[in-house]
C-alpha cells in the first residue's frame, strides 16, 4: 500500500526530442513546416510509400476520411460500439447515420458477421476499431467491403506498429487513420495522421485540414471546398520525429511486457477467477493496452478503487457508445448489442507503458489476483 503510484500509462520523452523541441521554438518556425513535411515522409515510408498527411487529431483525420470518401446526409456508416466516442461522432458531424454492429467476444473487435447483417441499401462505409492495437480480420474486412461496394475508414488510432501477415497497417487497404495523443505507443502530444490512397485524395486532405485553402504562385490563393483548422505544428512533429525513431524498440518491449503478464497470471487465471484475459496476438497486436474483461460478479468501479488502494492505476476502454446519452436519445437502448454491453461495463486496461519494469508487471497482476480473490 505504501509503493509508489504507478500509472496506466507514461509517456516517454527522451532528451533528444526535447532538445529538438527546443530547436524547433528557437527557429522561428513553429506552426506547420519543415518538421511536419519530414514526419510525413518517415510515415509515409513506414506505409509503404502511401500519401500520408498529418493534423492536429487523430479524431479530425476520421472526419475528412468521411468527408474525402464522400459521405454525408442520407448515408449510414458502421461501427463497433466498443470504442472512444470520437469514432462515432465523425459519422454524426459529416450528417451521416452511425450503425453500430455487436463485438467478437474473444477479440473484442468488430464482429465481421454482424457487420454484414447490418448492411442496408444506405451504407456507405465500415469503421473498425483496432481495439488495444489488435487488427479485425483483414482479409476478410476488404473482402466484406468489396461485396457491397464500401468505403473502409480503419480507425487505427491505437495500432501504430500492428501488423497483418508480415504488413505494416496502414501500408495497404483504404483509408487509414492514426492517433499520436499523448498516451498511444508513439506521440507527438497531440496529433494524427492520415493514410490515403492517392495524390488526389491528398491535396483533398490538405485542403480539408487548413480552411479549404489552395495556394497558387506568389499571391495566389482559392477556397473550393469548406475546410477546418486541423494543421500539426512543427513543435508536434518534432516530438513525433523524436518517438517514431523508436517505434520497433517501442512494440518490442510492449510484446515483452505482454508475454510476461501472461505468464505472472498462468494458464489457469480466466477459470479459478472468471476474468478473461485478452488474445495472445504476438504477430500482429503492437500491445498498445492490456485489458482484461472482469467477473459479472466484481463491479467494476469496486475493482478500480481497491486497485487505487493498492496504487496501481487503472483504465477502462471504453463504455458501450450506444447507451450514452446522445446515442440514446437516437434510438439505442439496452440490450442491442449485448456483447458490447457486457464489456464496456466490465473491460478494464492495466498498467502499460514502455518503461514499466518487470517488477512493475508482477506488482500489477499480484494487485488483480488479490482483489478478484477478495
Amino acid at each position: 500500500m505504501n509503493q509508489p503510484f504507478l500509472p496506466f500509462a507514461r509517456p516517454v520523452i527522451d532528451e533528444d526530442t526535447i532538445a529538438a523541441v527546443g530547436d524547433v521554438l528557437r527557429s522561428g518556425w513553429i506552426t506547420s513546416g519543415p518538421k511536419v513535411a519530414l514526419f510525413e515522409q518517415q510515415l509515409s515510408a513506414w506505409c509503404g510509400g502511401r500519401p500520408v498527411r498529418t493534423f492536429n487529431s487523430g479524431t479530425c483525420t476520421m472526419e475528412i476520411a468521411l468527408r474525402i470518401a464522400g459521405i454525408g446526409p442520407g448515408d449510414e456508416v458502421i461501427t463497433t460500439p466498443i470504442s472512444w466516442v470520437a469514432t462515432a461522432n465523425v459519422i454524426l458531424e459529416v450528417g451521416a447515420t452511425p450503425v453500430f454492429a455487436d463485438i467478437d467476444p474473444v477479440t473484442r473487435n468488430l464482429d465481421l458477421d454482424a457487420v454484414e447483417a447490418a448492411i442496408t441499401p444506405r451504407t456507405r462505409a465500415i469503421i473498425p476499431v483496432y481495439l488495444s492495437g489488435l487488427p479485425v480480420d483483414m482479409n476478410r474486412l476488404y473482402a466484406l467491403a468489396a461485396r457491397h461496394d464500401l468505403r473502409v475508414i480503419e480507425d487505427a488510432a491505437q495500432a501504430l506498429g500492428s501488423t497483418w501477415r508480415g504488413r505494416h497497417i496502414g501500408a495497404f487497404g483504404d483509408l487509414v487513420s492514426f492517433s499520436f495523443q499523448a498516451n498511444k505507443n508513439v506521440t507527438s502530444t497531440e496529433g494524427g495522421c492520415l493514410v490515403v490512397n492517392n495524390a488526389a485524395e491528398a491535396t483533398l486532405a490538405e485542403k480539408y485540414r487548413l480552411q479549404g485553402v489552395t495556394r497558387s504562385g506568389l499571391d495566389g490563393l482559392d477556397v473550393d471546398v469548406l475546410g477546418g483548422k486541423f494543421n500539426m505544428t512543427d513543435v508536434a512533429a518534432a516530438v513525433g520525429i523524436g518517438q517514431f525513431a523508436h517505434i520497433e524498440r517501442i512494440t518490442a518491449r510492449r510484446k515483452a511486457l505482454a508475454r510476461l503478464y501472461f505468464s505472472l497470471f498462468g494458464g489457469d487465471f480466466s477459470v479459478t477467477t472468471g476474468a478473461q484475459l485478452p488474445v495472445a496476438d504476438f504477430e500482429n497486436s503492437n500491445w498498445h493496452m492490456f485489458q482484461l474483461v472482469l467477473p459479472e460478479r466484481m463491479p467494476r468501479a469496486v475493482f478500480m478503487a481497491q486497485m487505487l488502494e493498492r496504487q496501481i492505476g487503472i483504465g477502462y476502454h471504453y463504455p458501450a457508445i450506444h447507451l450514452l446519452t446522445m446515442y440514446r436519445a437516437r434510438g439505442f437502448t439496452d440490450g442491442m448489442f449485448p456483447v458490447a454491453e457486457r464489456v464496456g461495463r466490465q473491460i478494464v486496461s492495466l498498467p502499460m507503458f514502455t518503461t514499466m519494469t518487470d517488477a512493475d508487471v508482477a506488482r500489477a497482476v499480484d494487485a488483480v489476483k488479490t482483489v478478484l480473490a477478495a
